[in-house]
């Protein structure tokens, strides 16, 4: 990433060149290619783009944080990840057509990206009720114990001591509200090698693995509401291996499997029930936990998250996915997810993002924050 634009000031609500200027933002973000682990050259284009900006600026690894001294008003944190998921194929072209802008990481969460970027250069961070911080950061996309945020935290105090936090994740523009947890374990039914022109010889672990499919296939998603707001729990097959050749009974079957899980249960509570989902449908299947992360507290009711969501225009409503909200809560800070990209375009082939939905949102946290 390189900074599209030299002239900062058009970076206003009122600006008729708003629009243009977040557009160029998005698409040399997404010029920028930034999967998971190598994010190194969108940080440095972030860093650039801050140099003359008057925020104090800190750097760990391939995230930075931003911000100018507190004198006193409560902090308000603005935090989005660098990183994309891979493409399915080449990298593709980032491109224009009218108010979509298409791109890898286009709705999650580079929009979110450009107008971050943007407020930092428009906002009169000294003449604002709150002080604003930036939290740029790695590794999102990848396990829970790799992601570049709790670094970051750990090396800025000021910006780990927000009196709250907004993720700039894909959310259509409205406020979301907590978040699922996420258990992630590799389960290996167990079976015994034969050749396939003799398969009694052997014990087929696909085969064996049967009744625990079929169970995953019938669960329907079990709904918790928690402070009005409903969230579906689910498990799925998300991986699935076995064999070595086709002409021989695979002695192994390896699935992963992925439980969501609603606010409020913790992450112990939520393995147990995966563990005994699998031991009741494939007895004598192996079961390793290879992630865990926690669920996100719903702070629907903290004035901060009030402000935001009367300034919004909209009613809250549950992130059905998961977020940093989450670390953000575990650590104490009350956090909301609002963002501009498109909650349905995440992760998908010809991920777009709206020019109008970053200039809505722009604007939102322009007044959130209390830009004149």
């Amino acid at each position: 990433m390189s900074p599209s634009s030299p002239d900062r000031t058009p970076f206003r609500p009122e600006s008729r060149r708003l629009p243009s200027h977040l557009s160029a933002l998005l698409v040399d973000l997404c010029s920028t290619p930034s999967v998971t682990g190598s994010e190194a050259e969108i940080c440095d284009g972030v860093a650039d783009w801050f140099r003359p900006l008057p925020f104090h600026v800190e750097r760990s690894g391939n995230a930075l944080g931003a911000f100018s001294p507190a004198a006193g008003r409560p902090r308000v944190l603005l935090a989005g990840h660098l990183d994309t998921v891979p493409p399915s194929g080449p990298f593709p072209e980032s491109a224009q057509d009218g108010d979509r802008i298409t791109g890898l990481g286009a709705s999650d969460m580079k929009a979110g990206l450009a107008v971050m970027l943007g407020l930092a250069a428009g906002l009169p961070a000294d003449a604002l009720p709150y002080a604003v911080g930036f939290a740029f950061y790695d590794r999102e996309e990848g396990p829970f114990e790799e992601n570049g945020l709790e670094p970051l935290l750990a090396a800025c105090p000021d910006l780990a001591g927000a009196d709250f936090g907004v993720l700039l994740e894909p959310s259509d523009n409205a406020v979301q509200v907590g978040c699922l947890g996420s258990i992630q374990a590799r389960v290996v039914i167990p079976g015994r090698r034969a050749h396939s022109s003799r398969p009694w010889a052997g014990a087929n672990a696909i085969h064996a693995a049967a009744p625990l499919l079929v169970a995953l296939a019938a669960r329907r998603p079990q709904v918790t509401k928690v402070q009005g707001l409903r969230f579906p729990e689910t498990m799925s097959a998300t991986r699935a291996h076995g064999g070595v050749a086709s002409n021989v009974v695979p002695d192994a079957f390896t699935l992963n499997l992925n439980l969501r899980f609603a606010p409020g249960r913790g992450l112990d509570q939520a393995e147990e029930e995966l563990r005994a989902f699998v031991a009741t449908h494939a007895p004598g299947a192996g079961v390793e936990v290879v992630d865990r992360a926690p669920a996100g507290t719903v702070v629907i009711d903290h004035p901060l998250a009030a402000r935001l969501v009367e300034v919004s225009g909209a009613p809250p409503v549950p992130k059905w996915g998961w977020t940093d909200v989450a670390r953000l809560t575990a650590r104490g800070m009350p956090a909301v997810n609002f963002g501009p990209g498109a909650t349905a375009e995440a992760h998908q082939d010809g991920e777009g993002a709206s020019v109008s939905a970053m200039v809505a949102g722009f604007r939102i946290l322009w007044r959130f924050l209390g830009g004149p």
